[in-house]
Formats: C-alpha cells, sequence, structure tokens
C-alpha cells in the first residue's frame, strides 16, 4: 500500500528514539517512551503507537513540561510507594517505580503505586501486564483531560478515564485488559479523523450537545461513557483514585493545566499489585492461577468467545515476523522531527 511504510520492530523503536532523542528528550525519557509506543505497534494497537510520539513532542510546548526529568522513588514503611514523575512522562516514572511495587507486594501481599506529576499518553496494559509475568494480580487507573461528559451531562468533565487489568497465566501470556471508561479512547476518535472516517452512533455529542458521528465535531464536543450511568460511575471512580486519593489533578484541572492547548493530560496514575500466594486460603489445594483456568475453560467452551488480551498476543506473534505498517505521512512526519 502506497501510503503505509512497512517496518520492522526495531526500526518502529528506533525512528521514536531519534525522533525524541533529536526533539530534545533525554536518552532516558525517550528510550521509555520508544519503548512503550513500540510495544504498542507489536500488538497493533495503533492509537498509542508511533501516533503518540507527536503528542509527547507537542507537551515540551507547554513550559511545565521537563523532557529531562529525573522521577524521584519515595519509599517508606507502608505498603504505598509514591514516584514523583517531575513534570515528565510516565513510562520512565513506571520504570522507576515498578520494582519496588513488586517487592513490596511479594513481601506484604498488596502494595500500591502512587504516580504524581507526570503527562501520561500512553495506556496502561503494559504496566499491569509487566505486574503478572511477575505473578501478580494487578490494577491501573489513570484520568486525563476533561473530554467526556458524565452521563446526563452535555459537556466535558471526566477524562477517557482508563482503568486496567491483569491476571497471571502459568506458562500462557497474562490475561489482560485495559478499557476506557468512556465509549472510546481519545486517540480512536483524533484516527477516525486522520482518515477521514465516521464514528460509529453513541460515541460522541458535538458543542451543542447533539449526537454527532463526525469526529471533527466530536472533538470540540463530548465524548460519552460506555453503558449509559455505569461507565459515568467508572468515570468517577477512577478521578477519585487517580487524583483525590494521591493527592493529583482531576481530569478538569488537568485541562486547566494545558494552557498551550497541548492536549496532553498531567497528573497522576495509580496501581495496585497482589499477590496470589498471600490470599491463597491455607486449606486450599489448588492455586488462585490454576482455579482461574478452569473458569477461563468454560469462557472458550462457548463459540465465538476468547479472553481479553488475545487478540493482542496474537498480533505480537504476527508482527515479529512481518513488521507493522505505519502510515506514511506520520512516518514522514517522525523522518523530520529525527531530523533525518
Amino acid at each position: 500500500m502506497n501510503d503505509t511504510v512497512c517496518m520492522d520492530l526495531d526500526s518502529v523503536r528506533k525512528l521514536a528514539l531519534n525522533a525524541l532523542t533529536a526533539q530534545g528528550f533525554s536518552a532516558d525519557q525517550a528510550a521509555a517512551i520508544a519503548d512503550t509506543v513500540t510495544a504498542a505497534e507489536r500488538d497493533e494497537c495503533l492509537s498509542h503507537g508511533l501516533f503518540r510520539i507527536p503528542f509527547y513532542i507537542k507537551a515540551c510546548s507547554n513550559p511545565k513540561t521537563d523532557a529531562h526529568a529525573k522521577p524521584e522513588l519515595v519509599e517508606k514503611d507502608s505498603s504505598v510507594i509514591r514516584v514523583d514523575g517531575k513534570n515528565g512522562f510516565c513510562p520512565l516514572a513506571l520504570n522507576v517505580g515498578l520494582p519496588a511495587l513488586i517487592s513490596k507486594a511479594k513481601n506484604n501481599g498488596i502494595a500500591a503505586l502512587a504516580i504524581n506529576n507526570t503527562y501520561n499518553i500512553a495506556a496502561l496494559w503494559p504496566e499491569v501486564e509487566h505486574l503478572a509475568e511477575n505473578n501478580l494480580v494487578a490494577f491501573a487507573f489513570t484520568a486525563s483531560n476533561a473530554f467526556v461528559a458524565p452521563h446526563g451531562g452535555n459537556k466535558p468533565l471526566f477524562g477517557t478515564n482508563p482503568m486496567a487489568f491483569s491476571w497471571p497465566r502459568e506458562g500462557r501470556p497474562p490475561l489482560v485488559f485495559d478499557q476506557a471508561s468512556s465509549v472510546s479512547a481519545r486517540g480512536e476518535i483524533q484516527l477516525h479523523a486522520r482518515e477521514g472516517h465516521a464514528l460509529p452512533d453513541g460515541w460522541a455529542i458535538d458543542k451543542d450537545g447533539q449526537p454527532t458521528n463526525d469526529p471533527t465535531a466530536a472533538l470540540a464536543g463530548a465524548q460519552l461513557t460506555y453503558g449509559g450511568y455505569k461507565g459515568s460511575s467508572i468515570a468517577l471512580m477512577v478521578e477519585l483514585l487517580a487524583g483525590a486519593l494521591i493527592g493529583d489533578f482531576f481530569s478538569f484541572e488537568s485541562s486547566a493545566q494545558d494552557t498551550h492547548k497541548v492536549g496532553a493530560p498531567v497528573g497522576g496514575e495509580f496501581i495496585i499489585a497482589i499477590s496470589p500466594e498471600h490470599c491463597a486460603k491455607p486449606t486450599a489445594t489448588v492455586s488462585a492461577t490454576a482455579r482461574a483456568e478452569q473458569l477461563f475453560a468454560k469462557i472458550l467452551e462457548q463459540d465465538g468467545t476468547r479472553l481479553p488480551s488475545d487478540r493482542r498476543f496474537k498480533a505480537r506473534e504476527r508482527t515479529a515476523v512481518t513488521g507493522v505498517n505505519v502510515n506514511k505521512a506520520l512516518h514522514d512526519q517522525l523522518l523530520e522531527y529525527a531530523q533525518v
């Protein structure tokens, strides 16, 4: 296809790294972000892949952003670990905090990581997948900018407010899901706008509160929560966990910080990690992970079912061989950023 460029994953990472470092990111910040977007391309999660690099770069137009930030780990006697991202980007803050979270959870049975003062433009599944690979059950929550109307309302207030969950599996990739509390992620609407495609019904309303299938009108209006009031309740929960609980911004406050209209949320992320071994009933003869496999098998007995993350893992196997197809206009833009 003339409008795409086929790239192997090493080339994807190199392009991301070169673009970021040429635009002034520190080696550590650039490497952490490049790893994250490469993982998204590998798993065919395009809205969080190379598509995100211009957002990271644009975020630096806000003078509050620090592309050289060195996150600071604060670890005390409790089971809560804190990382101050120093107004850098979340992937590097995660690299700093996750090893300590894993150690605390394995020692104490449960632990939490509060990340403050970061720009979070990435998906949540990489961190919870990593925790599950270390035999921990995990949850992650983050708010964003105010893009989503609460149920019954017509003005943006909540973020897309995703939550992710992971469950370890013996001899198999973890079960992982990562989903917004809105009908769609913000990036999906942006991709529809880039490709000139109409939105499905029920994704968004325009600035006058009327339903719209126009992605440009949707971006100027408000996204909708999935399941009506149910998704709105989840969005509210995420605001409380990633905002009030850890002392960081609500989505509408993050938007107020976006003085340069970058669209990159600044705030917190809250992660919980749980050790199945510590939770096991003393008389249990079967592990929690083995018990879970019984449930998974029952699900898959029904035609048409699959487990969360199955699609991503199949994509991962495929792209390791075939590479990935990158939008040519995006590819050319990143080459310009990299000053090639």
